[in-house]
């Protein structure tokens, strides 16, 4: 006989307040809901298991004989449930971070939606390439363009910004609340293979020369010490603040430049709940993706194209990953 625990469950607390009105408030039903569960229950069984009247309900001796077996039957199906739930290792799920974004608040919210599951985060330099392919990470929050290829792998835009100019403290752009491109029409501008981040082509500095294009390995620092020197300047994603930290080099919106973009990338075919309430929680945290629109200067100036610089050197060395950084 197939037995519905939820019928048996509706028995037993009918049986404790020996009233179905009370039972019925318990249980969030109506009366006569429960009354017709319970004449389930007694069709499915063949016997009767309360005696009702006015006063309340009773229970028949074949409702006492099934009583404790009832309250067994149900504490070893909360066993077992719990057993199983027990048997299976918590959901896990490893966000990497690519530089500049900071995701703290998507994770903490991500942890308060999934107390069960365990959240790590793994912050990438721009040369660990292969933490999602090789399975290190789950997940990859980073800007547009990624540098490896997305064949096999699910890309979904979160977020996109705009960029910032970064230059050093004493440029003449420095204190400027907002600048247009063609401000920096005197610049060559190249930008990264791999990440959004555009540098300009190192030039002379009053009597100072033009210093060495910088190599492949150079860091982060290393390039921010050429702007900060006033040999270069660059444009970062607005919420990279990694320079910000430094008096000698100032930020300066720029209103006129192709936003970054912010995507999840997570490999197409894994079934892991949590990476949808990842994309979730980010969408709900930053916001739908507006639409893209034009941001293109007024055709009577219209701005150089990026890459496109005065010497045509390429600056192969400033980009941030594959042939430049």
């Amino acid at each position: 006989m197939d037995v519905d625990l939820r019928l048996v469950r509706y028995f037993t607390v009918v049986a404790e307040y020996g009233n179905f009105g009370r039972a019925a408030t318990t249980l969030h039903l109506a009366q006569p809901s429960l009354s017709r569960q319970i004449q389930r229950l007694e069709a499915q069984l063949g016997v009767r298991l309360f005696d009702r009247s006015p006063q309340g309900s009773s229970l028949t001796d074949a409702g006492r004989a099934f009583l404790p077996g009832a309250r067994t039957l149900l504490q070893e199906a909360e066993r077992a449930a719990r057993t199983a739930r027990a048997a299976v290792q918590p959901r896990t799920v490893t966000v990497g971070c690519a530089e500049g974004l900071v995701i703290t608040a998507w994770v903490r919210e991500l942890r308060r939606r999934h107390p069960e599951g365990q959240v790590r985060t793994r912050h990438l330099d721009w040369r660990d390439t292969g933490a999602l392919t090789e399975g290190r990470v789950d997940a990859l929050i980073a800007y547009k363009p990624l540098p490896f290829p997305t064949n096999g792998f699910r890309v979904a835009t979160l977020h996109e910004e705009p960029r910032v100019l970064v230059t050093s403290a004493s440029h003449p752009l420095a204190n400027e609340k907002a600048i247009s491109l063609r401000a920096l029409s005197d610049e060559e501008l190249v930008p990264c293979a791999s990440t959004p981040v555009v540098w300009s082509t190192p030039k002379p500095v009053g009597d100072h020369p033009a210093p060495l294009q910088p190599a492949i390995d150079d860091s982060f620092e290393d390039k921010l010490e050429l702007i900060a020197t006033g040999h270069c300047v660059a444009l970062f994603p607005a919420s990279d603040r990694r320079a910000a930290v430094r008096e000698d080099i100032a930020l300066v919106p720029v209103l006129d430049t192709d936003p970054c973009e912010v995507v999840l990338v997570t490999r197409a075919d894994d079934p892991n709940p949590l990476l949808g309430s990842l994309e979730d929680v980010a969408r709900t945290l930053l916001g739908r993706v507006p639409p893209k629109e034009n941001s293109a200067l007024p055709v009577s100036c219209p701005p150089r194209r990026l890459g496109q610089g005065r010497g045509g050197r390429a600056g192969a060395a400033m980009g941030f990953g594959g042939a430049r950084r």
